[in-house]
C-alpha cells in the first residue's frame, strides 16, 4: 500500500500537520514518514501567465490590440518558488504516493492554492480535503478524521478560479487602456476601483462642506435642564444667534410646564462575535491598527500560537453543536478573563441564544473564538495580547444577560417653546460588565443623566438660561475601520429596494481581501495614510474622474461577490460549470465595455506621467508639468507640478519657490493641490471646510485649524 502526501499551504502548518500525524523523517521541502508525506507550497506557487506569455503580439501595449481575451487562461511557475514547485511535482507523480491531501487553508484562496499545483503538475490522483477551523492538535485530529473527497469543495475551486480569471481580464485589459488613454501608469481593478471611489467621494463632501454656526439654548429648571427644540426640525440647536438670545431672554425666570414625560425600560442585547471584517474595525477604532496588520495578527494568533480559530471568516456565529467545546473554552480561560467567566460556570447551563449559535448563518467557518488551549498566552507580544482581548471578551460577553436600562424623555414648554430633557439609568449592568472600566462611549457622548420623576404638569421656573456655541463639522475621514464597513455595506443604502435587497449579503471584495485591497491603493499612489486617516491622493481623484460609473460603483462589483458566494455553494456539478460559465461570460462583456468606452472616452484630464526606474532600482526625476501660472516669487517663470511639490521652472537659474505637498500635513491641514495653490497665490488666503491656509511669496504656508 503506497503513502499518503499531505500538501499544506505553509510550511509552518505542514509541520505542525506532520507532528500530529507522526511524521518525522526529513527531506528537502518535505517531511516523510512510514504513511504519510507532508511537504507544503510557501503561499502561491503557480499563477495565471502574463499576456505577452499568452500571445507574443500582447507584448507591446497598444490599443489596437485590446481587449485581450485568450481562449483559456493558462498557468506558470512562479520563478521565485520553483524550487518548492518540484518538490511538490516530483512528490504528486511518485510511484509511492497513492493519494493525496489537500491541506491548504480552508477557504477559497487555499482552495486555488492547491488546485492551481495539482493541475500544473498533471497529477491525476485522487484527492481529499482536510477542512479544519483552528490548528489545534485536537481539531487536525478531527479533520482527519472527517475527510472528504477534495470534489465536494468543486464549487468553492470553480468560484476562486472565477475570481482569479476575472481580476485578470478586468485588471490587465482595463489597466493598460487607462494607461495608454491618458498616457501615465494607471492600476484598474474589478474591486480597488470602486473601493477608491469610496475614499474620492468622502473627500469630495469634505471639502464642499460648508460650516454653519449655530447655538444650543440650555435652560436650567434647578434639578434637571433642557435644550430648546426647533419647532419644525425637532433639532436640539438654532442657527440664528440673534433669535438664540432672544429665546434665552425670553424664557428666564419663567415658570415652565411639563408637557411629555415618557420612561421606558430598555434592553441592549449583548454585540455579536467577530468576524475578520469586525475585529479589524474594533482593532483599528481601539488600537491604531491597520486592517492589515490585524489580519497578520489574527493569522499569527491562529497558526503559530494556535489560540484562536480560523481568522479569516464571514459569518458571526458558531454551530449548535460547538456548544460543548464553547462551555470547555470558558470554564478554562486564565486570568484576566476568569473572574469574567466565574458568573457562566455557576450556571447549570451555557446560555444559548440565536445571536450566538444560528446554523443556518455559518458557511465554510464560524465566528472567530479561542480554541481553549492558551500554552502560547506568555509568548505574546503586547499588541497580539490586545487582539486575543477583543475575541475572548466578545465570546463572554456574548453569553451574558442583556444590558437593561430606563429611558427617560422629558418635554418641557416655557411659553412658545419647548425644550427636550433625556436621560437614561442602569438597572442590570448584563454584558456590559464585561467592559467595566474601558471607555466604550462615542467621543463626545454624554453620560447617563438620572432625570427626576418629573409627571405631566409638573412646574419648574427656569433659573437661568445659557447659550453654548458650535459649529457643524464635515464627514470624518476615512480610517480603515470605516472603509472596511463602507467595503461591507457597499450597495445596502442604494434606493433601488430589490437591487438593495440582492445586495445584502455582498459587498466589496471579501473579508480576506479586503485589507490587501486598502494597502493596493496605497501602494500604487491612489490613497496615502494621514495619522488614522485614509485619503484618496490627486491621482486617484483623477482616475475616478474619467472612469465610468460602471466601474467605479459598487453595484456591480458587489453583485459578482454575490455570484461567486453561490457558486461556491453549489454541490451540483452541472450546476457549478452552468454557473461559472455565465459569470465568466458577463466578464467578458464588462471587459469590452471598459475598453471600448475608454476608446471613445473624450474626457481630458493630465495624469503626471510615472517615475521610471533605473537599472540600479534608483527612481529618475518625476515627470514635471507647467501649470501655466507666473512664479510669484521670480516673476518670469511658470509654477511648475512634480509628484512632490510645486516649484519654478527656473529654479536652474536660482528662483527658490518650492512648495511641498505635504507642508501643512504637520499642523493638520491638508495635502497641497493644484486648485489649493493657485488660490493661493491668486488670494494669499484659502478657506476651507477645517481651517485656513495663508501664505505669501518667499515664506512657508501655514495653516489654522477652524474652532
Amino acid at each position: 500500500m503506497g503513502k499518503t502526501l499531505v500538501v499544506a499551504e505553509k510550511p509552518s502548518v505542514g509541520r505542525d500537520i506532520a507532528r500530529v500525524l507522526g511524521v518525522k523523517g526529513k527531506g528537502e521541502g518535505y517531511l516523510d514518514g512510514e504513511e504519510y508525506v507532508v511537504s507544503w507550497a510557501i503561499g502561491h506557487l503557480v499563477t495565471l501567465c502574463e499576456p505577452e506569455e499568452l500571445n507574443p503580439e500582447w507584448k507591446k501595449w497598444s490599443m489596437d490590440a485590446l481587449p485581450m481575451k485568450p481562449a483559456a487562461l493558462k498557468t506558470k511557475v512562479i520563478p521565485k518558488t520553483k524550487a518548492q514547485f518540484s518538490v511538490l511535482k516530483k512528490l504528486m507523480n511518485g510511484a509511492e504516493i497513492d493519494r493525496i491531501v489537500c491541506a491548504t487553508d480552508s477557504g477559497r484562496e487555499g482552495e486555488l492554492i492547491f488546485r492551481y499545483i495539482y493541475d500544473q503538475c498533471k497529477c491525476k490522483k485522487p484527492v481529499d480535503r482536510l477542512w479544519i477551523s483552528s490548528m489545534t492538535d485536537s481539531a487536525i485530529r478531527e479533520g482527519f478524521a472527517a475527510i472528504k473527497p477534495d470534489s465536494a469543495y468543486d464549487g468553492l475551486y470553480e468560484s476562486a478560479r472565477c475570481r482569479s480569471e476575472a481580476d485578470w481580464l478586468v485588471g490587465m485589459n482595463a489597466s493598460r487602456a487607462y494607461s495608454l488613454r491618458y498616457d501615465a501608469l494607471l492600476s484598474v481593478g474589478r474591486v480597488q476601483t470602486p473601493t477608491l471611489s469610496l475614499l474620492v467621494r468622502r473627500d469630495q463632501e469634505i471639502r464642499a462642506f460648508t460650516p454653519r454656526d449655530y447655538w444650543e439654548i440650555c435652560a436650567d429648571f434647578g434639578d434637571y435642564t433642557g435644550l430648546w427644540m426647533d419647532p419644525e426640525s425637532r433639532e436640539l440647536r438654532c442657527f440664528d444667534e440673534a433669535k438664540a438670545r432672544a429665546i434665552a431672554e425670553e424664557v428666564k425666570g419663567k415658570t415652565g410646564r411639563v408637557t411629555e414625560s415618557v420612561r421606558e425600560k430598555m434592553r441592549t442585547p449583548p454585540p455579536l462575535l467577530y468576524d475578520l471584517t469586525s475585529l479589524q474595525r474594533d482593532a483599528n477604532a481601539k488600537f491604531g491598527l491597520s486592517a492589515a496588520k490585524t489580519l497578520d495578527i489574527a493569522q499569527a494568533l491562529y497558526e503559530k500560537h494556535k489560540l484562536i480559530t480560523y481568522p479569516r471568516t464571514d459569518s458571526r456565529y458558531l454551530t449548535h453543536d460547538m456548544i460543548p467545546r464553547i462551555k470547555k473554552v470558558i470554564e478554562t480561560l486564565p486570568e484576566p478573563w476568569k473572574p469574567l467567566c466565574e458568573p457562566l460556570k455557576r450556571l447549570e447551563k451555557l446560555p444559548v441564544t440565536g445571536r450566538v449559535y444560528n446554523d443556518r448563518k455559518v458557511s465554510d467557518h464560524h465566528a472567530l473564538a479561542p480554541t481553549g488551549h492558551y500554552d502560547a498566552l506568555n509568548r505574546l507580544t503586547d499588541v497580539e495580547r490586545k487582539v486575543f482581548d477583543l475575541i475572548a471578551k466578545r465570546l463572554i460577553a456574548a453569553h451574558y444577560p442583556d444590558y437593561e436600562y430606563e429611558s427617560a424623555r422629558v418635554t418641557t414648554r416655557v411659553g412658545a417653546h419647548d425644550f427636550r430633557s433625556t436621560g437614561s439609568v442602569p438597572l442590570k449592568e448584563g454584558w456590559k460588565a464585561v467592559y467595566r472600566g474601558e471607555s466604550d462611549a462615542k467621543k463626545g457622548e454624554e453620560k447617563d443623566v438620572c432625570l427626576p420623576d418629573l409627571p405631566v404638569g409638573t412646574e419648574r421656573t427656569v433659573k437661568k438660561a445659557a447659550l453654548k456655541p458650535g459649529k457643524t463639522k464635515p464627514p470624518a475621514p476615512h480610517t480603515d475601520a470605516s472603509l472596511l464597513k463602507a467595503m461591507e455595506d457597499a450597495g445596502r443604502t442604494l434606493d433601488d429596494e430589490a437591487l438593495r435587497e440582492s445586495m445584502r449579503d455582498s459587498g466589496l471584495g471579501t473579508p480576506a481581501t479586503r485589507a490587501a485591497i486598502i494597502e493596493r491603493l496605497i501602494k500604487v499612489g491612489y490613497a496615502a495614510r494621514r495619522g488614522k486617516a485614509i485619503r484618496a491622493t490627486e491621482k486617484g481623484e483623477r482616475l475616478i474622474a474619467v472612469a465610468p460609473e460602471e466601474l467605479t460603483s459598487p453595484i456591480m462589483t458587489g453583485q459578482w461577490e454575490k455570484a461567486l458566494a453561490l457558486i461556491a455553494r453549489e454541490k451540483d456539478k452541472s450546476a457549478i460549470a452552468a454557473q461559472g460559465q455565465r459569470f465568466m461570460e458577463g466578464i467578458g462583456r464588462f471587459t469590452d465595455f471598459l475598453v471600448d468606452r475608454c476608446k471613445t472616452d473624450e474626457t481630458d484630464v493630465a495624469f503626471d506621467r510615472e517615475a521610471k526606474k533605473t537599472r540600479g532600482g534608483r527612481k529618475k526625476t518625476p515627470a514635471v508639468r507647467d501649470l501655466d501660472i507666473a512664479c510669484p516669487l521670480c516673476q518670469k517663470g511658470h509654477v511648475t507640478e512634480n509628484s512632490k511639490a510645486f516649484s519654478c521652472s527656473r529654479w536652474k537659474e536660482g528662483c527658490g519657490l518650492t512648495l511641498w505637498k505635504n507642508a501643512l500635513e504637520r499642523q493638520g491641514g491638508p495635502a497641497l493641490t493644484e486648485k489649493i495653490v493657485k488660490l493661493m497665490i491668486e488670494k494669499g488666503e484659502v478657506q476651507g471646510s477645517t481651517g485656513v491656509i495663508t501664505w505669501q511669496p518667499g515664506e512657508k504656508p501655514s495653516f489654522q485649524k477652524k474652532g
